[in-house]
């Protein structure tokens, strides 16, 4: 295995560990003399990766450092709002950090997953980086600190880092009208429409459905064509609901990204992934792919798992859920973040447009109970505070998972390639409890487990698992059924007789669906992988000149008329 800070890792000049001092002092949030954090969230995500190693990342390309250190500030008490009743005493991180092995070992074994991918920083510098298992079961190409994978949902957290530098740039705010910065963009609501921010979008408070994005992508509509079709999507009662919408941020995204005269993937290359170092980064899928060393995703199915193609075009979604990395150059992103937005002793990121991000925003799910802890939706972050009484900032995803803890100066990031694992939940969750308590206060893969399988749902759709009749309701000709229906969101869908069988046509690629007769006018269709979980099925029911699809109904929009 090869280090993930070899001299291909970062561009040069390559900085000294050893002799290299960052001036001035680390703006750690949590800790006095520096911005307060008031919120943090439990990662969920699984790994392949490297060895262990350390850096300093390199000086930021166009920004001033100083020439002198700074004197270090007077030690001085946490404020209530800081303080953990539960101290770290020396050795404990190093204790976490020394069963990092043997944790991701077991959780690889148990789950029969193929590989992680695992990183840890602390007090700004990488101090593990290991790879396990493979990136792919037919290659058997093992992985390292330098592999690189898709980070689905985590996408989100480095598009707001992204989008809190350019608003120190243009001098916007997180308050800013998208509207200000796209004038197409168009809701169902007008009112909404003129008013939500870019804050609205990240902290999925703007009011837009679940899911829709994802669906649309899968069908082959790419990023323009899903935000000209905002206006279609219904509403929920705006800023009094958090939701997670993927299209959503990516608007947000893209809002940031036209009015800076450029396009997304461009503008978070210089903003973010050069000055850090971050060469093994993109939020294009085409450099993904080009990628020689990158893990592919795989699925469980009948015990094993297996390389599936992709679903859904990432680049449809790319601000939310479309970044690729490597556990190394992760590491130096958590590094910026606990350290406020600075690294190499120049501060990248403004660190009044940075603490948004990372402070509660919104409440996704309200405490079910009196003593419950709540969690809350940053820009971008989940934030939540652990039984030690430690703010935590994490993302949603189970394909790349991070915990931050910013009072303990501390961070891990776990790489997945196993679609729907609970293997980073899981990992995240036990070093974060040995770095704060110094022991396993729960059995966290079988809670990760738990929550993992309740996110990925079971199979979907009203005939799943059930017979078909015995003796069926004959249906209508089938060439009856022949025809363009028309839908305002997903297009136009195209029904033809093929051999006896109907075949279903969707999506601007004109992906092709075989339509089997269950009883009358209902018919069945598997949804495209990605679109439902494994053995869904959906219902498809002709009636009056209406086809009603039932797997794209989720948010009322899977009605066709004919024309």
């Amino acid at each position: 295995m090869r280090s993930s800070l070899d001299p291909h890792a970062v561009d040069p000049p390559q900085v000294d560990p050893d002799a290299a001092v960052l001036t001035g002092t680390r703006r750690r949030f949590g800790r006095a003399g520096a911005p307060a954090l008031s919120a943090v969230g439990v990662a969920l995500a699984a790994a392949i990766s490297l060895s262990a190693c350390t850096t300093v990342p390199q000086p930021i390309p166009g920004l001033e450092t100083p020439t002198a250190e700074a004197p270090a500030p007077e030690p001085t008490k946490p404020s209530p709002e800081q303080a953990s009743a539960v101290p770290i005493p020396d050795g404990q991180i190093d204790a976490a950090v020394a069963q990092l092995d043997s944790l991701a070992t077991g959780l690889l074994d148990s789950s029969q997953a193929p590989g992680l991918s695992v990183a840890v920083v602390r007090d700004g510098k990488t101090v593990y980086a290991k790879g396990f298992g493979v990136g792919d079961v037919a290659t058997k190409t093992p992985v390292d600190a330098d592999t690189v994978f898709p980070l689905g949902a985590a996408s989100q957290a480095l598009a707001a880092t992204v989008v809190a530098r350019q608003l120190g740039e243009q001098d916007l705010s997180w308050d800013t009208p998208v509207r200000q910065l796209l004038p197409t963009f168009t809701l169902a609501d007008s009112y909404v429409s003129d008013h939500v921010t870019l804050g609205d979008l990240f902290a999925q408070r703007s009011g837009l459905p679940a899911h829709t994005g994802e669906l649309a992508a899968s069908l082959g509509f790419d990023r323009q064509q899903q935000l000209e079709r905002l206006r279609y999507l219904p509403l929920t009662p705006f800023r009094a609901t958090s939701v997670p919408s993927a299209i959503g941020v990516t608007a947000a995204g893209e809002a940031v990204a036209q009015a800076a005269g450029t396009d997304w993937a461009s503008l978070s290359q210089r903003l973010l992934y050069e000055p850090l170092g971050m060469r093994a980064t993109s939020s294009r899928d085409s450099d993904y792919r080009a990628r020689a060393d990158r893990a592919v995703t795989h699925v469980e199915q009948d015990g094993a798992f297996t390389v599936v193609p992709d679903a859904v075009e990432p680049d449809a979604l790319s601000p939310a859920a479309g970044v690729s990395s490597s556990a190394a150059d992760m590491g130096r992103w958590m590094a910026m973040v606990l350290d406020g937005g600075s690294a190499a002793g120049a501060q990248l990121i403004p660190a009044e447009d940075l603490l948004p991000a990372l402070s509660p925003q919104s409440v996704p799910d309200p405490p079910a109970t009196a003593d419950a802890r709540a969690a809350s939706h940053g820009f971008g972050f989940d934030i939540s505070t652990s039984a030690a009484g430690r703010v935590q900032l994490s993302a949603p995803s189970a394909a790349a998972a991070f915990t931050l803890i910013p009072s303990a100066d501390v961070g891990i990031v776990v790489l997945s390639n196993a679609s729907d694992s609970w293997v980073p939940a899981a990992l995240t969750a036990q070093f974060a409890d040995l770095v704060q308590t110094g022991a396993q206060t729960q059995d966290w893969p079988a809670l990760a487990k738990e929550a993992t399988a309740a996110a990925a749902g079971a199979a979907t759709g009203t005939l799943a698992g059930a017979t078909p009749p015995a003796k069926p309701t004959p249906t209508a000709a089938l060439t009856s059924y022949d025809g363009v229906y028309k839908n305002d969101f997903f297009g136009p869908a195209t029904v033809t007789t093929s051999n006896d069988s109907l075949i279903l046509t969707l999506g601007p690629d004109g992906a092709t669906f075989p339509l089997t007769h269950w009883d009358g006018g209902t018919f069945t269709m598997t949804p495209p992988a990605g679109a439902a979980p494994p053995a869904s099925i959906s219902r498809v029911v002709f009636a009056d000149g209406v086809m009603q699809i039932e797997y794209l109904d989720q948010n009322g929009l899977g009605t066709f008329s004919k024309n």
